[in-house]
Formats: C-alpha cells, structure tokens, sequence
C-alpha cells in the first residue's frame, strides 16, 4: 500500500506549536475536514520527537504541522533529527516569519512545505492535504523565494545562504539577544558565538548589530513593486 492509499482514508497529525490559542486554532480547522485527523498534539521540541516516536514516526503518522519557533529545541533543529530518523514522514513549517526569511531553508532542509500561520483555512487544509500525499506545498510568496535563491549569486545574498547554525544566531542577535544569552539558549561558548556572529556580519555585509537588525528588516519585507 502507498502513501496515496493511506491519505485518501484518513491524514492522521501531529501539531506542534508552543502557544495553546494557535493549537487550538489548528484543531478547529482541521476537525473541520472529514479526512483529517488529529492525533497528537506537543508544545515544545523534544516532545515532538517523543510523540513522533511513540506512534513510530510515518507507521503511526502522515503528516507534523510544526512550528519554527519552540521552546526546548527550535523547529528546525526538529526538522533535522525528523528527517533523519523519519525521512518519510513528511513535514509542514508554520510560522509567523514571511516566507522570505524561512521558507527556502526549511524546504532545503526536507519541509514539505512552508505556511504562515495568518493563512486562510482553506489553504491550511489544501496544504496538509498536499504535504501528506507526498507533494511539496509552494505559496506564491515561498515558489518567488525560491526562484531568486536558486538564481541569486554573491557573497552578500539574503538569510538564506547562512548555515543552519548560523542562522539560529542571526535570529537571536536581531531579536536583541546577546552572545552571552544566544550561548546560554544554544548551548554554544560565548566565544563560539561570537564566531558565528563575525561569519554573519561578513556575509551580510552588516558592519555591528545595528546594521544587521537593519537588514533582517529590509529581508523581512516584501519586495516593491513599481
């Protein structure tokens, strides 16, 4: 039996998100298809990971709505260990980020797709549905992110072309974080932060912090149109 066979039954869900209202949110968009179900709920990292192990991740699952932002271990740590030990457990990002800023990593990364949590249920729906069935879910905004990835070149591109590590820390620093309090939540040296700081500047071309959180701004909006 295929993955086609099993969604056309009954897409079964795992939501992760730290805050209750949007959970709840969720649910009632969801309870509101006959073909979907919910069947395991979590409000941190780690215990997406112990509840995608109980149910024995793809066997027991056929789709994780996970948030980026989580307590514990951030979405995209998640991401990383799901699709290394489930890789065929598909998984859906939500966030309230733009698509510019996060959709290109996390579809890189394995994510099936990308989704703001601001999105119309129809479209929630529509892509859980696609996600689950085994397709890869693009808005508009995440298909127009990907294209300029794919054809942008230089030293000085967008969040995008940071590591995975070293765009963790460039999101604290332009939440206002210091290196003392990026190495607490990471669990890195303030010297090992401080190095990742010096490679984003440079490859930002962002001279302090000031300027970074400038062009953090300037990345988070969407383009101007004539």
């Amino acid at each position: 039996m295929n993955r086609d066979d099993i969604v056309t039954e009954t897409i079964r869900v795992l939501i992760a998100d730290d805050h209750r209202i949007v959970r709840e949110g969720l649910k009632q968009i969801l309870a509101d298809a006959s073909d979907v179900q919910l069947v395991a709920e979590a409000q941190t990292g780690p215990e997406v990971l112990t509840q995608v192990k109980a149910l024995r991740g793809s066997e027991g699952l056929d789709l994780v709505l996970l948030d980026i932002a989580m307590p514990g271990l951030d979405g995209l740590d998640v991401l990383q260990v799901l699709k290394r030990e489930h890789p065929r457990l598909p998984v859906l990002m939500l966030s309230t980020y733009p698509e510019k800023q996060y959709a290109v990593r996390c579809i890189r990364m394995g994510a099936c797709g990308y989704l703001n949590k601001s999105a119309d249920p129809d479209d929630m729906l529509a892509a859980v549905r696609k996600a689950a069935s085994g397709g890869v879910f693009l808005t508009q905004d995440t298909a127009e992110a990907l294209a300029a990835a794919v054809g942008s070149t230089g030293a000085q591109g967008g969040p995008e072309t940071l590591s995975h590590r070293e765009h963790q820390v460039y999101r604290l620093l332009t939440q206002g974080q210091t290196v003392s309090e990026i190495g607490a939540q990471l669990g890195l040296a303030p010297n090992t932060v401080s190095t990742y700081r010096a490679r984003i500047l440079e490859k930002t071309g962002a001279k302090n912090d000031v300027e970074l959180a400038l062009y953090a701004e300037r990345h988070a909006r969407p383009p101007v149109t004539p």
